[in-house]
């Protein structure tokens, strides 16, 4: 209500209670202003009725929900089941314009302030994890491969007569996909073994700029976030490769705004050499619904390049589930569960450490990997692959999820490529091992009760070779 209708209701109910209700509700308001003005998480995370309050002043902004309006065209935000229209805060025309999906729409002027708070919102927490220098950012309601794909058509744009992608290995489907759709011929580089640790083998990928020529070069396509024994890529030396040769540079920072590490990596490359753009998901980094990601950079008129050609209006929902969530927690909740997460991958490698000695293994040494960890499984050799992919599905029917396990020597075919020894990023790793990762909303509960079950798995395993 505004304050017109709080003096009416003074006429109806003591004025010295509705000025209690009229101080309360300036209280949600000055938070709200504060956002607009801004643009910033705010410290302290809201309340729900704040948000919600928020939301549904957004909501009643757009021309659907408007008293008495009168749509006649193809899309007028007409919404046939209240669940859903209610799931949405009757937020449904989406963001964007056939042209741009950052563009205002004239009859949705609440959803595009959401759209624009919420990129607002996402740069903000984005500097706060590391990456100070950051420039733009949007929020696309495409996964980080689709997302790729669209840093790939935009560049494509600039360098018509390009053709290969420099990619590091990494045996994740949608990241190579993500080259292979934009129409782009991936040149797989092979990582080198340091230790128990896979690594960007920097010589092999200037041998292949000389090869192909600079010019033919679309881009080096480069990974943070990565599963071990793979650390992430040297993120640092290929943008200083990158701007010497005036080649683009995009970055796969797929879940890596959770640690800072990963984002370190990100700033200092962009400080000494080239980054034009880095991609990271929302569901993985903000624990929201999956179909979400952050396309950000350092160059704000490439990021618009990008952003317009998106093809389309685009879903809200994204923006709006991370908007609610970075609000809910602010950034100091946002902030302690980035240490909380630091904190457990300590102690989750402690206790893996534990269990693999008292069974004759070991942790693999990836010092350079802030997120994955892997044990190694030579003890599984008698019957290695099917004795390994037992052990999956021992831990699945165990109730764990995201345990991975890589037997030796498997091969599989992506959009064409073969790898050897895929999921290992690597054509011969050494010995077979088994994945876990300290990610973030990760509880201790999680680490005792997996390190519980994998050991019952071992026992389990045992008895069988006996």
């Amino acid at each position: 209500m505004n304050s017109e209708n709080f003096s009416a209701s003074e006429k109806i109910v003591s004025p010295s209670y509705v000025r209690q209700g009229l101080q309360a509700r300036r209280t949600h308001e000055q938070l709200i202003h504060i956002l607009l003005e801004k643009g910033k998480c705010p410290e302290q995370g809201w309340d729900e009725s704040t948000i919600e309050l928020f939301l549904n002043e957004l909501s009643i902004m757009d021309s659907n929900n408007f008293l008495g309006n009168c749509g006649v065209g193809e899309r007028e935000g007409r919404i046939a089941s209240r669940l859903v229209a209610r799931r949405h805060y009757r937020l449904v025309h989406g963001i964007g314009r056939s042209g741009d999906i950052a563009a205002v729409q004239p009859k949705a002027a609440g959803s595009s302030l959401l759209n624009k708070l919420t990129n607002s919102v996402v740069l903000d927490i984005i500097k706060i994890a590391g990456v100070h220098s950051v420039s733009s950012c949007f929020v696309v309601p495409m996964a980080t491969g689709m997302c790729l794909t669209l840093c790939f058509l935009a560049l494509h744009q600039k360098r018509p007569k390009a053709k290969y992608i420099i990619w590091p290995r990494i045996d994740q489907k949608s990241c190579f996909k993500s080259m292979i759709t934009a129409g782009f011929e991936p040149v797989v580089i092979e990582n080198k073994l340091e230790g128990d640790e896979l690594r960007t083998d920097l010589q092999a990928v200037e041998k292949k700029i000389e090869e192909i020529g600079a010019e033919n070069i679309l881009c080096i396509h480069s990974t943070t976030s990565c599963f071990a024994p793979r650390a992430p890529d040297r993120v640092e030396e290929l943008a200083v490769l990158c701007a010497k040769n005036d080649i683009p540079h995009i970055v796969n920072n797929a879940y890596g705004v959770q640690s800072s590490k990963c984002m370190h990596l990100i700033q200092q490359g962009a400080r000494v050499g080239r980054i034009d753009a880095f991609v990271q998901s929302l569901d993985k980094n903000f624990m929201v619904p999956v179909g979400g990601a952050i396309i950000a950079g350092f160059n704000d008129s490439f990021i618009q390049e990008i952003s317009k050609t998106y093809p389309g209006r685009a879903s809200a929902s994204p923006s709006l589930d991370v908007l609610m969530t970075l609000l809910s927690l602010g950034s100091n909740g946002y902030k302690q569960l980035l240490k909380e997460r630091k904190e457990l991958y300590s102690y989750l490698a402690s206790e893996l450490k534990k269990l693999a000695e008292s069974y004759g293994e070991r942790v693999l040494e990836t010092k350079n990997n802030p997120i994955s960890l892997a044990i190694s499984l030579k003890s599984f050799d008698g019957r290695q692959d099917k004795s390994v992919t037992q052990l999956g599905s021992m831990l699945f029917t165990r109730q764990v999820s995201g345990a991975r396990v890589v037997p030796l020597g498997c091969s599989q075919t992506v959009s064409g490529y073969t790898f050897q020894g895929f999921m290992s990023h690597s054509n011969s790793y050494p010995c077979a091992y088994l994945n876990a990762a300290s990610a973030i909303g990760i509880k201790k509960e999680d680490v005792d009760l997996f390190i519980k079950r994998l050991e019952k798995c071992f026992i389990a395993f045992n008895k069988e070779k006996v």
